[in-house]
């Protein structure tokens, strides 16, 4: 059933209006903030919708793009209990919307109550009742095919009633079920109700789900100790980038930087000679936000390696940091953007016990807050028209939401294929604020989860959790700003656990780079979180052609996560029972379950671990007395299961990890490669 025409909210006062429509799903926050999908995707709908008495409700899913005239719609399907179901597939990237429109049905209510009337003069009367309607029906097609067969259909029932037809025969000629399929294609809506609010759905692009980032500092991608990197020398590593299998290259800011303040090696206060400072004090007198730092080169040259990174198959990220250096020439231009201080100097940014003595913070309770506000989207939408898609918002929790809700609502307007990515390490509903707001992409607490405990907890709500709406989680090991405890004492096998969860529990992760790979793991000191020589403050030259660099293992990975569609996603993750808490156990797997993953890791990083691992049979579709295989994509090692409960060990000095594909299909017996 299929209803022709979108019906218009009608208000309660008409007393007429009898259906009720309630517990629309899926929201966010009762239907303030759009839902999130990937284009292609569908999106099911359900609604309470039900009326007084015993009349039969019918009711219809309306949806389209935000700027169409008209509305598309398809009939719910009823589940029980006044419970409707129906779904829609998001076909373009931008705002769709979408609805529940329902009504008290006269003509399903009247064949309800014929088919059960046994009283010949009841049938007969209903018969009469029942032309009219469809003859209703016939004049709301007005013309046409349905029109002709409804018109017949009125006249022939009318004409069985008073030509004296039996029960039987009027019955088969008012239950037609091929005519009943065409009157439902024009119900009598005068007393629909439409729900009051209409909700969103952002629809992205398929990289907002799927995507591998890493991330280094274009100033160090020179080989010569003494020269500062350039974009041409960027060039040069793309091949590296994809050879490990990586689709998006992130650069931290590419903009001048300030010289007032400059922060030296190590985070030291007193910069010396030959210092390069942070890329995220942003500005001095050759240009702010919208400039490039000379020593990197020009946007020519920039414009050019996008280009080039795209014959890579790569897009390039950059970062959009809201700050500025004490000599950024807004701070000049535009001193009433800035916070000042009691001795009537500007505050420069903070989080005790850190000082960042070289960042001046926007104030967005400035009462210039509109100019300020278009200032900053100016820079987003600058970037994007140089051909930058992606971009990672650096300390966005620091800003004020309005400001993000409106920036991202107005670039998509243009180009709605942009994605954000929100850098927050913050509080868990400053997180989820910004991803409603519309962040495509979100940080998470991956970094500091690493126990088997932790780890299923918090996978466990990101994935089943009410955020898997609007929430996607990006998950990075590390970060410039973040070496966890786990990699400065865990050794090489940290490191290959740490990624191998990373690229298969999440469907967008990224690493800091070369450090990762190369296991950078010295820090500031014992309790401390920051790199010792940290690239934030100086270049580096790196050896990535290092034999001890984990680059084959990530491209073995990366490629997996290529080949199989359950590793795309979020979605489809179970944790799986083992009966070792140094061992985490889970399964990716397809909606339609064509491609099952299973991963074991070993998380401790110094001695060998096993265990029994538990399948749910039923939920794969294996059979408890048929042998499948296992195929793990590291290794390339095949290993034959048959049951529930199988056996694994996994050395952390050779590798703490399993990544097997599932495979049950028999090509031959008696031949232990038989499986697809």
């Amino acid at each position: 059933m299929s209803v022709e025409v979108a019906v218009a909210p009608v208000g309660l006062a008409d007393g007429r209006v009898r259906v009720v429509i309630e517990r629309v799903l899926p929201t966010v926050d009762g239907g303030r903030f759009p839902i999130k999908r990937i284009v292609g995707d569908t999106v099911e709908v359900e609604a309470d919708c039900f009326a007084d008495g015993h009349d039969v409700v019918a009711c219809a899913l309306l949806w389209r793009q935000a700027n169409a005239a008209q509305w598309r719609n398809v009939a719910m399907q009823a589940l029980g209990n006044d419970r409707w179901r129906a779904a829609f597939t998001v076909d373009a990237i931008g705002l769709c919307q979408y609805s529940v429109c329902a009504w008290v049905d006269p003509f399903l209510s009247w064949r309800h109550d014929f088919a059960r009337r046994v009283d010949f003069e009841d049938v007969r009367i209903a018969a009469l009742t029942g032309a009219a309607l469809i003859e209703e029906a016939a004049q709301r097609a007005a013309s046409g095919s349905d029109f002709d067969v409804l018109r017949t259909w009125a006249r022939e029932l009318k004409q069985a009633a008073e030509g004296g037809a039996d029960t039987e025969a009027l019955k088969q000629v008012g239950l037609d079920e091929a005519r009943r399929a065409i009157a439902l294609r024009h119900p009598d809506l005068r007393h629909a109700y439409t729900h009051p609010q209409t909700l969103g759905v952002i629809v992205e692009r398929q990289r907002a789900r799927f995507s591998a980032w890493y991330e280094f500092f274009p100033r160090s991608a020179s080989d010569d100790e003494g020269r500062h990197g350039r974009f041409a020398d960027c060039e040069s590593w793309l091949p590296y980038v994809q050879r490990m299998g990586f689709d998006v290259i992130y650069f931290p800011p590419i903009h001048p930087i300030g010289r007032s303040r400059r922060k030296g090696s190590n985070n030291t206060l007193n910069a010396q000679p030959g210092d390069v400072g942070s890329p995220w004090a942003i500005g001095a007198a050759e240009g702010g936000h919208d400039a490039i730092l000379g020593e990197l080169g020009t946007l020519d040259d920039f414009r050019r390696l996008v280009g080039r990174a795209a014959e890579h198959g790569l897009e390039i990220a950059l970062d959009i940091a809201f700050q500025c250096a004490p000599d950024h020439p807004w701070v000049t231009e535009h001193p009433e953007w800035f916070r000042k201080r009691a001795d009537g100097s500007i505050q420069y940014a903070e989080n005790p016990p850190k000082k960042y003595q070289d960042i001046y913070p926007f104030d967005f309770e400035s009462p210039q807050w509109r100019e300020m506000w278009l200032a900053l989207v100016g820079v987003i939408e600058f970037w994007v028209e140089q051909g930058v898609r992606i971009l990672r918002v650096d300390n966005p929790h620091t800003k004020a939401f309005p400001f993000w809700e409106w920036a991202i609502a107005r670039v998509r307007a243009s180009h709605p294929d942009v994605i954000f990515l929100s850098e927050a390490f913050t509080r868990p509903k400053v997180m989820h604020r910004l991803a409603k707001v519309g962040f495509s992409q979100s940080y998470t607490y991956y970094t500091w989860r690493n126990t088997k405990y932790e780890l299923t907890e918090y996978f466990t709500e990101l994935t089943q959790g009410t955020g898997c709406e609007y929430f996607r989680p990006n998950v990075w090991p590390n970060t410039p700003d973040i070496l966890p405890a786990a990699l400065q004492h865990g050794g090489r096998a940290v490191f290959m656990a740490r990624i191998a969860m990373a690229a298969t529990l999440a469907g967008n992760y990224g690493i800091y780079g070369p450090a990762y790979e190369l296991l950078e793991h010295r820090a500031m000191h014992s309790s401390s979180e920051e790199y010792l020589d940290s690239e934030k403050f100086q270049r580096h030259v790196w050896d990535r052609t290092r034999a001890d660099s984990l680059a084959d293992f990530i491209a073995v990975l990366n490629r997996a996560r290529r080949e199989n569609a359950a590793l795309q996603s979020d979605a489809g993750l179970s944790f799986l029972a083992i009966d070792n808490d140094q061992l985490i156990a889970y399964a990716k797997a397809t909606e339609d379950r064509a491609n099952i993953i299973v991963c074991v890791v070993n998380l401790d990083p110094h001695n060998t671990q096993s265990g029994w691992v538990e399948l749910d049979l039923a939920a794969f579709g294996l059979d408890a007395h048929q042998a499948y295989q296992m195929h793990d994509l590291i290794s390339d090692a095949h290993f034959l299961w048959q049951g529930a409960r199988n056996y694994v060990s996994l050395d952390p000095q050779r590798c703490p990890a399993h990544v097997m594909r599932l495979r049950t299909r028999l090509l031959r017996e008696n031949d232990f490669d038989y499986f697809l």
